[in-house]
């Protein structure tokens, strides 16, 4: 019987604590209801957990953590397939320094992100971080070119949802 490589836990919970909001920005982005949001986030963690001691560190650490967070939530999402209702964004993004009407723009653009599949979801969510195509695409495992070309669709589909 094969042992796991022995991972040093505080490295490992110091490693979570960092990218904390990114894991729970993705979580949210894919979880019907708050339940959804814990067992997605306790599977992006377990797959992290796992995949620790193989991160070479040849990409940034935030782009390993997108690429497992996303894979996760996708395959969760692609097995479950019972998105009923989202927990919203807006609690997802939510600042002390909240413009008044930022809240309703962010639901209207949550709404419109409901519309998205999952891949088109995760495009928008990199690009909303200002995450660089190369990065994109690296996180994605398409090729930068294709990244612009769907978030240019992407970005097409989005104000024509706002025109109707």
């Amino acid at each position: 019987m094969m042992q796991e490589p022995q991972i040093p836990e505080r490295e490992f919970e110091r490693f979570v604590a960092e990218h904390r909001r990114l894991i729970g920005k993705i979580c949210y982005l894919y979880a019907a209801c708050e339940s959804d949001f814990d067992d997605l986030y306790q599977e992006v963690l377990i797959n992290l957990w796992r995949g620790f001691p193989g991160f070479a560190g040849r990409s940034r650490p935030s782009s390993w953590v997108w690429r497992v967070a996303l894979n996760t939530c996708i395959t969760c999402y692609r097995r479950e397939r019972r998105r009923t209702r989202f927990v919203p964004l807006a609690e997802g993004f939510a600042t002390a320094d909240e413009e008044p009407d930022r809240h309703e723009r962010v639901q209207e653009l949550q709404t419109r992100i409901e519309r998205l599949d999952p891949i088109e979801k995760a495009l928008v969510m990199l690009w909303l971080d200002e995450t660089p195509y190369d990065e994109i695409a690296a996180i994605t495992g398409l090729t930068r070119n294709n990244v612009a070309s769907k978030l240019h669709r992407i970005r097409l589909k989005l104000r024509e949802q706002t025109q109707r």
